[in-house]
């Protein structure tokens, strides 16, 4: 977290351009997802679900999944739905022999009430890289492999049933799958810090972001440590200027 800070006021300081590589901020499933919940098409946001799941990387070695994997799905969430963590309770386990964790559970809070749920490890023989959004109108799915978004609608049908009236639910509507234009991820993450540094408007990782992601990373792992869920406040952002 040192380290990130000294970063963060080093490039300030000389009023120095710095982004971060959290290239799933510009793949076009999660582009698109994050354009359509800006203008409200799914109405209040409930939950954030994401699952990054793969074979171990034999290139990582000095740190564990949370600090390598999980620090994506935390940026993306707080990028897609332009909210805070205020909270995190994490579990972690580690089956390959290393001293450092390859499986995290997580669970936490956004600053709007949001309910977010992270699953990462480094022990499943498939690859999976899932991001849900539950809300008001339907659920958004964007499967960032194939860069693929879908919409699963609430249904909006009348029951008669006496016993299910008083349970306001939802039921299954119409499912959609949006035709998006799929461009290279790297590509367009390269194009944003050119246009950064050229000074023209680029919705690039700051430093200042990527040090919060890694604030909210250090308490997934002190969670999982001391068995218990850690706060991480507005006042926090405050003192550290974000």
């Amino acid at each position: 977290m040192e380290g990130a800070r000294r970063l963060v006021e080093a490039f300030d300081s000389r009023g120095l351009v710095a982004g971060v590589g959290h290239i799933e901020r510009c793949n076009p499933a999660l582009r698109s997802l994050r354009a359509r919940l800006e203008t409200g098409e799914l109405g209040d946001v409930y939950q954030v679900v994401t699952r990054r799941q793969g074979p171990f990387p034999h290139r990582i070695a000095d740190v564990g999944v949370v600090k390598d994997l999980a620090t994506h799905d935390i940026d993306l969430t707080g990028w897609v739905t332009g909210r805070e963590y205020v909270s995190i309770a994490a579990h972690t386990v580690s089956k390959s022999g290393r001293e450092h964790e390859d499986m995290v559970s997580a669970v936490g809070r956004l600053d709007d009430g949001t309910m977010v749920n992270h699953l990462v490890n480094w022990l499943s023989p498939l690859k999976e890289r899932f991001t849900s959004v539950t809300g008001e109108r339907g659920c958004f799915i964007a499967d960032t492999l194939t860069a693929d978004l879908t919409f699963h609608s609430n249904a909006a049908v009348a029951t008669e049933w006496e016993a299910l009236q008083a349970f306001r639910g939802v039921s299954e509507g119409d499912m959609i799958r949006y035709a998006i234009p799929k461009r290279e991820p790297l590509l367009v993450e390269h194009e944003l810090f050119r246009d950064a540094v050229l000074g023209k408007p680029a919705d690039i990782c700051t430093l200042r972001q990527g040090m919060r992601t890694v604030e909210v990373a250090a308490a997934v792992l002190e969670s999982a440590m001391d068995n218990r869920s850690v706060s991480l406040q507005s006042e926090d952002l405050a003192i550290h200027g974000i």
